[in-house]
């Protein structure tokens, strides 16, 4: 694998393919790592906003709740 991080002065770009990569398929990404940086720090959201998102109806809520108190039930039991 090859990697590396260029700063282009123009729109084009030439790169030199390793003769081992030629005849295969390769990957070739391009963005922006100040971007990349922001959105990371940007895009989290607390827990507390993440309340409701399922959209869940009383009856699936009610089975869901259900689920989890049996699935904690086993955790008391001894292995």
């Amino acid at each position: 694998m090859i990697r590396t991080i260029i700063t282009p002065e123009n729109q084009d770009i030439s790169i030199h393919i390793p003769e081992n990569y030629v005849g295969k398929q390769i990957e070739v990404l391009m963005y922006d790592i100040d971007e990349v940086k922001s959105n990371e720090a940007g895009d989290r959201k607390k827990p507390s906003e993440f309340r409701g998102a399922l959209n869940l109806t009383d009856d699936q809520y009610k089975d869901i709740q259900s689920h989890i108190n049996h699935i904690r039930n086993e955790w008391e039991r001894n292995i």
